[in-house]
């Protein structure tokens, strides 16, 4: 790993305390400079991950009219399938060039969370695309609560700050396919240059090259990881609970070269949202006299709510 700096979870989860020191501070210093990592030794799984994949192509092999017919309206594309070119970055009328699917929590013990949330939808022309993405699910979200651990303790927060609004939180597990480029782009992308909405991202080995992050200098970087590593950014909830102490990186998935437009890619991100009801309003720790507070006070839900107006999935 040469271009952002890579971290090992089992460093955080050994009893040994100054190797977890060592990954709350590196991993810490990570997202002030860049705000992505790539983690080994994390939960999932290398037969859980290729089983993932498997599962997705055959989705989005499915005809048309199948994949739309499981396409849900009023809801923001929250849950379920949607369709190629409705969301665009924030600021651009170009549609993207991908469709993609949503998995989202299946909440245990909380009523008043479980009727807040849409609920999952079936697929029932590929028996085991629900239960192998769930899995996922919970594995990337174990993950992601033990590097929020360590940024909570790197912040001067309680270690375990962030575990009573990302248990149950409204995260995504949002599977994706660009389809081959047919024809020319005429100004649209895979994925325009954006920051992610959430806390934190996790990113499995995408299929083929194309995610960039723009640094400092305002240069496009590659991101490239080991396939046992996940890459991980900071989103701009976090960012913004943080009062920028922790950056959320503007990041963009490029077209391929000419010669490559007829070869698909898949990735598959885990957007890590916390409940609705979360404050995001600038921790104390994190505000002093040369860093005055910049942003308003709002919560996770209605910043979410802001988001995805912009982004034209909803209205």
């Amino acid at each position: 790993m040469t271009i952002i700096p890579s971290v090992d979870l089992t460093d955080f989860l050994s009893d040994n305390s100054e190797r977890k020191q060592k990954f709350i501070k590196k991993i810490g210093k990570a997202y002030e400079e860049i705000g992505f990592v790539a983690l080994r030794g994390h939960f999932l799984r290398n037969e859980l991950q290729e089983n993932l994949y498997k599962e997705v192509k055959a989705f989005f092999d499915l005809p048309e009219e199948v994949k739309e017919s499981y396409e849900i309206d009023r809801i923001g594309g929250q849950r379920g399938y949607t369709s190629f070119g409705k969301e665009s970055a924030k600021g651009k009328k170009e549609g993207d060039l991908k469709e993609f699917w949503h998995f989202g929590q299946e909440v245990e013990g909380d009523n008043k969370l479980k009727a807040e949330y849409p609920k999952n939808v079936i697929v029932n022309e590929i028996p085991n695309f629900n239960s192998i993405g769930m899995e996922a699910y919970e594995m990337l979200e174990k993950t992601a609560i033990y590097v929020l651990r360590a940024l909570a303790l790197y912040i001067g927060l309680d270690e375990f700050y962030f575990d009573k609004y990302v248990i149950n939180g409204n995260s995504i597990l949002r599977p994706i396919h660009y389809p081959p480029i047919k024809g020319e782009p005429k100004g649209a992308v895979r994925a325009a240059e954006h920051g992610d909405i959430n806390l934190i991202t996790l990113l499995m080995g995408a299929s083929a090259a194309g995610l960039e992050v723009k640094n400092k200098k305002g240069e496009w970087i590659p991101v490239t990881a080991l396939p046992e590593q996940l890459v991980i950014n900071v989103g701009d909830m976090l960012e913004r609970l943080t009062n920028n102490k922790l950056r959320s990186t503007i990041h963009r998935v490029v077209n391929p070269p000419r010669e490559d437009w007829n070869k698909p890619r898949y990735s598959i991100p885990f957007f890590t949202h916390p409940i609705s009801e979360m404050s995001l309003n600038c921790l104390p720790e994190c505000i002093d006299q040369s860093h005055p507070k910049v942003y308003e006070d709002i919560t996770a839900g209605e910043f979410l709510n802001q988001r995805l107006i912009e982004l034209g999935l909803l209205k």
